[in-house]
């Protein structure tokens, strides 16, 4: 049944045909018993002309969903034909109700009005042309009123068809455009963590690289004079390139997966708790730091505290790579009621505040540009520039959004 119903659907014509023969049929039995019964309509030509009406009668239910709006003219066509050569009606008139809910459904607007008004006005003209005999005025008015309701009704079903296609193209239309807008959503987030990693990438690159050089510098200097600081400087660097190499496989895993999984061998993000033991770290690597928290600590969204440790070792890795010798850096860290700020001062000889936009002495990495977009990712504030008397100045403030 279900094959029947599918080859059916494919191939209406063929169902309309069906239905156009057994139509004509219907006609040609019903038009021969009513002129047996001498009840045909009065006039010389009606009867010659009774073949070719119901013929096309028959063509209009047979092709009305291939072409609606010729098949409307034909039936009109054929209607006016009735009336001019007086050929009463019969059961194929049945094709004026079908074609009108087709046009109403399927066809073109001006189609669609046509046939309604050809509808209202199609049993008047009949009643008017063929009268009951023995029927009162009333009676007539009562008959064809009973008459054109059948064309409103099968205008109204037909119509309502029509809208209720026209609402599920919509839907359709609308699922497929969120759709494509949830794709192209995707991608931009997977653009923007892409991103994002490659920041958090030359962070943890710029910063423990860094450190790594300065203390394998330092063991060779004083390699022969003194092997148990050039031992702790090997450790030093050591334990530097495990945590860089943990933070890599972090973020290269992040890469791989596409989600964050955090399991096994990859680190948690840091937090602010943490700018401690980068501290310790930049002193154990010769660079002296001052630092000081401000204010009373309390749990900060998790991308504030991202953004703050990575503010300050952006900033402490500047300091070593453009601060020169016998630089000192300052760190201050202060919670406010509704956000958190940060000022990181050095006072080395510095570096033009171009090299510093462009990412470095060797303009290849983020520099302030990367850390603009940090904060700018939590809808912070950051300003940068010179010392007067030297040295650079880093200045945030990191929104905190109240509790709810």
């Amino acid at each position: 049944m279900q094959r029947l119903y599918d080859f059916l659907r494919r191939h209406p014509t063929w169902v309309d045909s069906f239905w156009a023969v057994l139509l004509f049929g219907i006609s040609v039995v019903s038009e021969a018993v009513r002129q047996e019964a001498g009840q045909s309509a009065p006039g010389t030509d009606s009867e010659a002309a009774i073949v070719p009406v119901l013929l096309l009668l028959s063509l209009v239910i047979a092709l009305r969903r291939r072409m609606p709006e010729k098949m409307l003219l034909l039936a009109i066509g054929v209607g006016v034909a009735q009336l001019a050569l007086n050929v009463a009606t019969t059961p194929a008139n049945f094709a004026f109700l079908v074609i009108t809910y087709t046009v109403a459904a399927t066809g073109a607007r001006w189609a669609s009005r046509l046939a309604l008004a050809v509808g209202l006005t199609a049993a008047p003209l009949a009643q008017v042309r063929w009268p009951e005999k023995e029927s009162s005025v009333l009676g007539s008015i009562a008959l064809m009123i009973f008459m054109t309701v059948p064309f409103a009704l099968a205008w109204v079903l037909g119509d309502s068809i029509r809208t209720r296609r026209a609402y599920y193209e919509q839907l359709e239309e609308r699922a497929t455009r969120l759709e494509k807008e949830r794709e192209a959503q995707a991608k931009v987030a997977v653009a923007a963590e892409r991103a994002r990693i490659a920041r958090e990438l030359h962070d943890v690159v710029a910063h423990n690289v860094s450190v790594m050089v300065v203390q394998a510098d330092g063991a060779a200097y004083v390699l022969d004079s003194a092997p148990d600081q050039a031992k702790k400087a090997l450790e030093t660097i050591s334990s530097t390139g495990r945590q860089a190499l943990a933070e890599m496989r972090r973020l290269l895993g992040v890469l791989r997966t596409g989600e964050h999984q955090e399991s096994g061998e990859y680190v948690p993000q840091p937090d602010v708790e943490q700018i401690d033991e980068l501290i310790e770290q930049c002193r154990t690597s010769g660079l002296p730091v001052d630092f000081k928290v401000e204010g009373t600590p309390r749990p900060l969204p998790s991308g504030v505290e991202l953004t703050a440790y990575r503010i300050v070792q952006e900033a402490l890795t500047n300091t070593r790579k453009h601060g020169g010798p016998n630089a000192g850096a300052s760190v201050r860290l202060v919670y406010f009621d509704d956000g958190l700020g940060l000022l990181v001062e050095d006072d080395g000889k510095g570096a033009p505040h171009e090299l510093y936009e462009e990412g470095g002495a060797d303009g290849q990495g983020h520099g302030l540009i990367g850390m603009r977009e940090r904060v700018g990712m939590v809808g912070g504030t950051l300003d940068a520039g010179p010392r007067p008397g030297g040295g650079f100045r880093i200045s945030v403030l990191l929104p905190l959004k109240p509790a709810h």
